[in-house]
């Protein structure tokens, strides 16, 4: 039988919440939630897959990427601690990965899967998170609604670059390279190849 380990440490709860949990620290409060449901699971699994080849592996694409799935960024060790559903830095910035679980590098670009259960935390504290340290490109991806929200970050503020839904082609940065077509990241989306 083990003892359940009370502390008030968030990083200590962090470490210690159940597997169907995600846990993030802003502010220095733990915030969790489940695990994500099927539509949020598929729209950030088909994004990663669509950035994957031309932008990490360089097939097809420019390559010079590192794109991962829920990281755990470190913005202050510990202290503010987000897992975007998806990731990404140039390798110029971050030529290798961590050892551990801790990034610790800014990410150039972070994408949000919008959930009933993460909506408010995405767009109103994680948004100032991402602004504050600097990350230069968020993605708001809503697989109820359909819709992409491309955002760059300019003087410190969000500037939206872009506002995508349905079967949308997308180019946005930072990988305008690629057109995106939005249909693919939906339940039902298919292609005719």
């Amino acid at each position: 039988m083990s003892a359940v380990l009370k502390t008030t440490d968030p990083y200590e709860q962090l470490l210690n919440l159940p597997e169907n949990l995600v846990g993030e620290i802003i502010g220095g409060q733990l915030h969790t939630q489940p695990r994500p449901a099927g539509p949020h699971a598929l729209a950030a699994s088909s994004i990663g897959g669509e950035l994957y080849s031309p932008f990490q592996k360089g097939r097809g694409g420019p390559g010079g990427w590192w794109l991962i799935d829920e990281p755990e960024i470190h913005f202050v060790r510990d202290v503010e601690v987000l897992v975007p559903d998806l990731a990404g830095w140039r390798r110029e910035r971050m030529p290798c990965l961590p050892l551990d679980h801790r990034f610790e590098v800014v990410p150039d670009w972070v994408c949000e899967v919008l959930s009933p259960s993460t909506r408010k935390k995405d767009r109103v504290l994680k948004m100032k998170v991402y602004a504050h340290h600097g990350v230069a490109h968020l993605w708001l991806v809503d697989p109820l609604e359909k819709t992409l929200e491309t955002y760059a970050l300019t003087h410190g503020n969000w500037t939206v670059t872009g506002l995508y839904t349905d079967e949308d082609e997308v180019r946005a940065a930072p990988f305008e390279a690629l057109t995106l077509q939005l249909g693919y990241l939906w339940e039902g989306g298919s292609r005719d190849e």
